[in-house]
């Protein structure tokens, strides 16, 4: 006789063993997805076609698009031309580059959508520049992979595409994108906040301040690269373009600003463009798509009901429940990454979070992924610290420490977009 409880022991059980072992995660959940379907006698093939319904979705084709825009425009040298033009805007200041590298970030996350982009691409050239004016390597990393952090929510994200679809497709992508900016702005702005602080304690460096002309000129060279994130966003929200419709025209932008306009790479690169950008794309898809078939066995097991069923049962208050909730966000953020957790926990949490505890489904498709983003530089998984650590060559515990102020403002912001709606449904309200 087949037992459910068994079966979700099963599912989660060796899941959980795989992790432990090091498989990679895409493998840990179809392995597991398979072990259970067998105990379930459930015939394999329906696994299978879950693996490939996962990622047969219009809206997913997106993702692509996304991530070769995104690839093309930082190996362009838009990279260099947002550093320019944000230390002519806040490099005066005390702790100038770091305040740089923050802002740069805020711009290049609006155009890359991707932490780990962020990183390689922003921290390859900050941080060697902050530790040679006197920064500390430790708070050089550490502002450069909390500030890519930011990436992730501020818009075009393409994890509040795969949010949209786990919900089931009935949450606007453009209101999503909306709702995720006010909130990277305050994230922003906190982050420096802490890191002039810390310049003021440390008696960091100002930069030299840029003259009318030379700040006119690479404002004039950064708003090319940054019209691609207006294309995106204005496109999606003004009804022109679906999101899919929105990053193909970005690519076609993309590839005339970097190929024509900078010409800092020649046309014989785009082959390693077109390279990178389907490796990334692999990755992300393959975990897409092994979710997929994990939800769906969760779903079959009804586990969703039950961790619903067993969250009221604990408290009847709001707000426990809503900070229970981002707890148990934070800490499976630490540990998996991003999309295979959107797949797999959207479903499970949003009758809860929007059915039972009323939240709007904009305002929890934020709150879940800035959760989430948090686990992007918190080991021991967190996949932007790793890259971060690599390019300043410390260790994770030092840059760990480092970043304990960072994560604080991550958390205070994380908590206020929870029980303050308006801060993520204020501009997409506005622009309904």
């Amino acid at each position: 006789m087949i037992n459910a409880s068994m079966a979700s022991t099963i599912l989660i059980g060796s899941f959980i063993l795989l992790l432990i072992l090091r498989m990679p995660i895409t493998f840990s959940l179809f392995l597991s997805s398979v072990l259970t379907a067998v105990y379930l006698n459930i015939p394999l093939l329906t696994i299978v076609q879950r693996l490939v319904s996962g990622v047969n979705s219009f809206s997913l084709l997106a993702i692509p698009f996304f991530i070769l825009a995104g690839e093309m425009m930082s190996r362009g040298g838009i990279s260099r031309r947002l550093i320019d033009f944000s230390n002519a805007i806040i490099g005066r200041y005390r702790g100038g580059l770091a305040q740089v590298n923050i802002l740069a970030s805020m711009f290049f996350g609006g155009i890359s959508g991707s932490a780990v982009a962020d990183v390689s691409s922003i921290g390859t050239m900050m941080i060697p520049m902050m530790n040679a004016k006197g920064y500390d390597e430790d708070f050089s990393v550490a502002v450069t992979v909390t500030s890519a952090c930011q990436g992730v929510i501020i818009p075009p994200s393409h994890n509040m595409i795969i949010f949209a679809l786990a919900a089931g497709g009935g949450v606007s992508v453009g209101k999503l994108f909306l709702g995720g900016l006010l909130p990277g702005v305050i994230l922003g702005v906190g982050l420096m906040i802490v890191t002039y602080i810390i310049a003021r304690k440390r008696n960091y460096p100002k930069e030299r301040r840029y003259s009318a002309k030379e700040t006119i000129k690479v404002t004039a060279d950064a708003v090319l690269g940054m019209f691609t994130m207006i294309i995106i966003i204005g496109g999606v929200v003004s009804g022109v373009f679906t999101a899919t419709e929105s990053a193909a025209v970005a690519v076609v932008y993309s590839f005339i600003i970097t190929f024509f306009v900078y010409r800092e790479i020649k046309l014989t690169e785009f082959k390693d463009i077109l390279m990178s950008s389907l490796r990334t794309l692999a990755m992300v898809m393959s975990l897409i798509a092994a979710a997929s078939s994990f939800g769906y066995l969760l779903a079959f097991l009804r586990i969703p009901q039950a961790i619903t069923n067993a969250l009221i049962s604990i408290s009847d208050n709001r707000i426990v429940l809503l900070l229970m909730i981002n707890v148990m966000l934070l800490l499976l953020g630490t540990i998996m990454d991003m999309a295979p957790l959107i797949i797999i926990c959207t479903p499970i949490l949003y009758p809860v979070v929007v059915g039972a505890l009323g939240m709007n489904p904009v305002q929890f498709g934020v709150v879940m992924i800035l959760n989430l983003a948090i686990g992007l530089c918190t080991p021991p998984v967190g996949s932007a610290l790793f890259v971060g650590c690599a390019v300043g060559k410390i260790s994770i515990e030092k840059a760990t420490k480092s970043m304990l102020p960072f994560y604080l403002v991550m958390v205070v912001v994380l908590i206020c977009i929870t029980f303050i709606p308006q801060l993520t449904l204020a501009i997409p309200s506005l622009m309904a």
